[in-house]
């Protein structure tokens, strides 16, 4: 019996509606008849004639306290209240159990006249009062857009005449601009001119120079053509001469010899003609010898004329072709300019490279490759003056003294790589923090990797050695949100080893890729279960209102016992709030990127929705939106709508780079309880409240809210019965197909899953414990994601630790990265 009293059982009977086993029949004589049966009716008809109208204290305050409000200003007592509200209204017969009010019949109807007049007056003050408030706006307004539009004018006015000012500004300064170019390039045009003035005075005296000298050759050429025709003329008038002469001659012998005896002046005359015959006739062929030279000496000047316009000809071609030339070699040099900058930049990081290079790495690489490569014997000088090759050295132990003086140098280069390697990861187990917005040790880690060349190496075990002590890390601070810092260092070195394409990037470096975003995935699941199980608990409380006495509330904002109250009722949402604010500082205070930190909260409140929306197995205090009655009542929406609005003010303050689309993933608690608090729902249609109201709820879940509202405050109704009807027939026309009838939301359908070849990539890791850690396959990005949101690292601007500082093995982090 205590067991049974320390609860709250509740007893059914069993109706059966029809008999022909099938839905949607009610048969109404049939049910009366088992009602009346079971003694059910009789038991109403009893109560009926006795105190009909029963009310638990709370229900009984909360609907009549506005008819005594200044009854429940002293007391906190809801008996007491209820009885002097009672005592006001004058009503009689009616008894105050232990908690419950026992009314007759029709004072319930009564109570409810006198409080629908209550109402009715305070809606007419309030009427009254808003009217009020909307003409005086009204008229505010009015005398505000005059004030508004005169301002506007007057600023407009002002600035047509800043403009007018500012344009003639620009356009004198564009004047003053253009004359000082004008000026800046007369100098350079003058000094171009005065240049090109001198190349034509060049060209052109040169081609003065030609023409004068085509000139003078072609007046030599005419001088000696017309000396040549007038000695040809004067040679012709010669022989002429002489032809007359001849003649004459001829003429004066013939006559002579006919005046004269026959025989005594015959032969003498002979002679002598025949002596001037032939010296005319010598005369003659000396000057056609004469003459032929003449001609060849033409022909040779013609052909000198001729040789002299090729070889002008050629000149021109020459320089034409040296003109070419120089545009080439004027293209040449610019390419040689900057092929030297080229050169002289690639000088710069040679000889940066060069100062990073130890000497003992640069005595070891002027080595020959091969240790076991033969040399000549020593040449010693003997005693007595003579030379021969010394009979101690052999070339077995030359080279074995080879190999030893080569092995010298790589054990200490080694060992100096290994102490280097030492102090990285002493440095690294180390909280060194942040400078810049970057993780110090991200930097450090991906610089010396980048520097010893070990994403090229075929094995190395740094990345082993680094592994395990972020590992060791991550275990001890598994716990705490300050594990936030240790995802912005994965996250770093994953968005460095993304530029591992200008490497030839070898298996373990791939493989330290895959390590690293393991851990990334396990801190992620750490930081948001661990925000889960923070704010379950507190997600139980906040599903149903808590109930407080409606005495403390009733005088609304004017009692500071209200606000209080108040203040209570959304504790439990601030506290979430409060944790949310917490984890987003952490994040934020240790530079975790942004994208990150909005899958986070997305994440967390898809989880809040689906907790608020179904039954949280986990804590027994709490109950589902859907599965109990007092959490479907008009009082609870309003309390879990004020809750909401606390999500939404946060959402609102962490800004949308920080919250995402957190706020939406809240749409199936925002839209059902939205449906409870709105006003009017009978006169709603099923399209109006599937469409517009409630578009992301099911028919299912619909018809769980409507079947299962009530009002504890207004008492006002659900949806209309044929709007429950046609939910009725919808939910059994879908029955057939759909796969599952549950109006609970799918918790695993909301996560996101990962790709099986990254689970199949992780498997490779090492470590066990992170390769098959199952918290892990909800993330909600990738790899890529990671890389795109990084910038490239840099370690000139970061404040090195005191060890590596001090160390000349680390001095490459000290230069820029050029």
């Amino acid at each position: 019996m205590e067991t049974l009293s320390s609860t709250e059982p509740h007893y059914i009977r069993c109706v059966k509606p029809n008999n022909l086993l099938k839905p949607a029949i009610f048969e109404n004589t049939n049910v009366i008849q088992q009602l009346r049966c079971g003694g059910v009716l009789e038991a109403i008809r009893i109560s009926c004639a006795g105190y009909p109208t029963r009310k638990t204290f709370y229900e009984f305050v909360n609907r009549f306290g506005v008819l005594g409000p200044e009854l429940l200003e002293g007391s906190n007592d809801d008996k007491i209240a209820c009885q002097k509200i009672l005592e006001k209204m004058k009503l009689e017969n009616y008894q105050i159990g232990k908690t419950k009010v026992f009314l007759r019949a029709g004072q319930m109807a009564d109570l409810d006249a006198r409080r629908a007049e209550v109402l009715g007056k305070a809606a007419r003050i309030i009427q009254r009062l808003m009217r009020t408030y909307i003409a005086r706006k009204q008229f505010v307004l009015a005398r505000w857009r005059c004030h508004r539009d005169y301002s506007h004018y007057k600023n407009m006015q002002r600035a047509v005449l800043t403009y007018q000012c500012a344009w003639r500004q620009r356009l004198a300064r564009r004047e003053l601009r253009n004359l000082k170019m004008a000026a800046r390039e007369t100098g350079a045009l003058k000094e171009a001119k005065d240049k090109l003035e001198k190349r034509v005075e060049e060209l052109t005296w040169r081609l003065g120079l030609e023409k004068r000298l085509r000139t003078d050759l072609e007046e030599a050429k005419a001088q000696e053509i017309a000396k040549l025709q007038e000695t040809l003329h004067d040679l012709q008038l010669q022989v002429e001469e002489a032809k007359t002469m001849a003649t004459k001659e001829r003429e004066a012998a013939r006559k002579a010899i006919e005046e004269a005896p026959p025989v005594i002046k015959e032969t003498p005359v002979l002679v002598e003609d025949t002596e001037k015959v032939n010296s005319l006739t010598a005369e003659v062929d000396q000057l056609k010898a004469l003459l032929q030279t003449e001609r060849q000496a033409t022909e040779t000047a013609k052909k000198e004329h001729a040789e002299a316009e090729r070889r002008n000809e050629e000149l021109m071609k020459k320089f034409e072709g040296a003109e070419k030339k120089i545009e080439q070699l004027q293209d040449t040099a610019q390419r040689l300019e900057e092929k030297a900058t080229n050169m002289e930049s690639e000088n710069k990081v040679l000889r940066q490279q060069a100062v990073a290079i130890s000497p003992t790495a640069k005595a070891l690489a002027a080595y020959p490759k091969s240790p076991f490569q033969l040399r000549t014997p020593e040449i010693v000088n003997a005693p007595n003056g003579e030379v021969k090759s010394s009979p101690d050295v052999t070339p077995i132990s030359l080279n074995r003294k080879e190999l030893e003086a080569e092995e010298k140098p790589q054990k200490s280069l080694n060992e100096k790589q290994q102490e280097n390697q030492d102090l990285l990861i002493k440095c690294v187990s180390q909280d060194l923090g942040f400078s810049s917005g970057r993780a110090i040790a991200a930097c450090v880690i991906y610089r010396c990797l980048l520097h010893w060349r070990s994403f090229e190496v075929e094995r190395t075990g740094v990345f082993d050695r680094i592994i395990q002590t972020i590992g060791s890390a991550i275990e001890g601070i598994r716990a705490s949100p300050q594990s936030a810092a240790r995802p912005f260092l994965g996250s770093r070195l994953i968005g460095g080893l993304g530029d591992l394409r200008q490497v030839e990037a070898k298996y373990p470096a791939l493989l330290f890729k895959q390590q690293l975003t393991a851990f990334l995935e396990k801190i992620y699941g750490m930081i948001r279960d661990n925000l889960k199980k923070e704010i379950s608990p507190l997600l139980g409380l906040c599903i149903q209102a808590p109930r407080t006495s409606r005495a403390s509330l009733i005088k609304g904002s004017r009692s500071q016992a209200n606000a209080l109250a108040q203040q209570t009722l959304i504790a439990h949402w601030q506290s979430i709030v409060k944790i949310l604010t917490n984890y987003l500082n952490v994040l934020k205070a240790n530079y975790v990127p942004s994208f990150l930190i909005s899958k986070v909260f997305t994440q967390i409140f898809s989880f809040i929705n689906v907790q608020l929306f179904n039954r949280i197995l986990r804590y027994p205090v709490s109950c589902s939106l859907l599965l109990r009655r007092e959490c479907c009542s008009f009082s609870n929406g309003e309390y879990v709508k004020a809750g909401l609005a606390e999500l939404e003010q946060w959402c609102i303050y962490a800004t949308e780079e920080y919250a995402g689309s957190s706020w939406e993933e809240l749409k199936h608690i925002r839209q059902a309880v939205g449906f409870l608090v709105i006003h009017q729902k009978p006169k709603k249609t099923l399209k109006e409240i599937t469409n517009d109201l409630c578009p992301v709820l099911s028919i299912q879940q619909l018809y769980r809210i409507s079947t299962m509202y009530w009002d504890d405050k207004y008492g006002t109704h659900t949806v209309s019965s044929e709007v429950i009807s046609s939910m009725r027939i919808m939910m059994t026309e879908d029955s057939n197909n759909a796969v599952s009838s549950s109006f609970l939301l799918d918790d695993d359908s909301r996560l996101f899953r990962v790709p099986s070849s990254i689970i199949s990539l992780r498997q490779k890791c090492p470590w066990s414990n992170i390769a098959h850690d199952t918290s892990n396959h909800s993330i909600p990005f990738s790899v890529d994601d990671i890389s795109k949101s990084m910038t490239e690292i840099e370690v000139t601007d970061v404040d090195m630790p005191p060890l590596i500082r001090e160390n000349s093995g680390f001095t490459f982090l000290h230069q820029r990265k050029d």
